[in-house]
């Protein structure tokens, strides 16, 4: 019988997409033991797993929660990320995408655990996509701020420590308390609603699986640095829709190219991000879906719903 040590993991934001896909992802992993973390009651339906309540912008109950566990890798996914939201509440954005940051840092040094942090395209503006890790930010709104700003505290705080950048993540959980652009699609065409769908912005978009197997593998490597995590298919709004309607048999004659300007939106939004994906295929072994086989694997978890 193998006497290895277990590997640690603890994650925050454990209700979130990412989260719950990342505790999923764990469950068939016997050499590794989760704490999933986040506010309220576990919304994780998945198995053998120790949860925690725990606040991330409380810096006392952060470092309690690290202190008692001594996680040998902190996944961090608790953020604000609607994007509009954080233009309009700067305070709560600066608390939790921040000053939790800055929390999970203290504490991780008492326990010498290595963080993955998540950051975001929005860093970026959009004028020169796609991007490589080391290509200078310009972040254009409140959110990709503070998105910034975490990078830099890591950067600065002599952790061993990687930064995940990924956009657009698509998917589900058991529940379906998170929405996103595929499943309001669907459901709008299902409805018979005429829809306007954005055809001016392009992004990579990413499965859900896919952003928690990219966080798997810097975990299993500690493999530090920037990492850009996404899909690898360029597609617009408009195109992800029209690509839905295909799929599902719908009825794409619903739905309209629109102008990202007619939108009333707080928050500025990049035109063209979308990430290149050498350095994690090269140095990870990572592989993301085509956004067809995505739409695949949700078809497949929405018949079990």
């Amino acid at each position: 019988m193998s006497t290895e040590k277990k590997m640690k993991v603890l994650i925050t934001g454990a209700n979130g997409l990412l989260g719950q896909k990342l505790v999923k992802l764990y469950e068939s992993k016997e050499d590794v033991d989760v704490i999933a973390t986040g506010r309220g009651a576990t919304r994780n339906p998945f198995g053998s797993y120790t949860y925690e309540q725990m606040d991330v912008t409380v810096a006392s109950e952060v470092d309690k929660i690290l202190s008692k566990h001594q996680p040998d890798v902190v996944i961090n996914t608790a953020a604000m990320t609607h994007v509009d939201q954080c233009e309009l509440d700067p305070e709560t954005c600066q608390k939790l995408n921040v000053d939790a940051v800055s929390h999970l840092i203290e504490a991780s040094k008492k326990t010498n655990s290595f963080i993955i942090h998540l950051s975001t395209d929005f860093i970026f503006d959009g004028e020169d996509g796609p991007y490589v890790e080391d290509d200078l930010p310009n972040p254009l709104s409140k959110y990709a701020e503070s998105k910034l700003e975490s990078e830099k505290l890591l950067e600065a705080s002599g952790l061993k420590h990687a930064i995940v950048r990924t956009m657009l993540v698509y998917g589900i959980v058991p529940d379906m308390s998170r929405s996103n652009i595929i499943l309001w699609v669907k459901k709008s065409l299902e409805e018979k609603q005429l829809i306007k769908v954005v055809n001016d912005q392009w992004r990579t978009p990413t499965l859900a699986e896919d952003l928690a197997k990219g966080c798997a593998l810097i975990a299993e490597k500690r493999a530090e640095g920037v990492w850009h995590i996404s899909g690898s298919d360029m597609l617009t709004p408009y195109d992800m829709a029209i690509a839905t309607a295909d799929f599902f048999n719908l009825d794409k004659s619903l739905i309209e190219k629109a102008d990202g300007s007619i939108f009333t939106q707080p928050a500025k939004r990049p035109a063209k991000t979308g990430f290149i994906l050498d350095k994690a295929k090269r140095e990870l072994g990572f592989e993301p879906v085509s956004f067809k086989e995505g739409l695949a694997i949700l078809k497949s978890q929405l018949a079990n719903v």
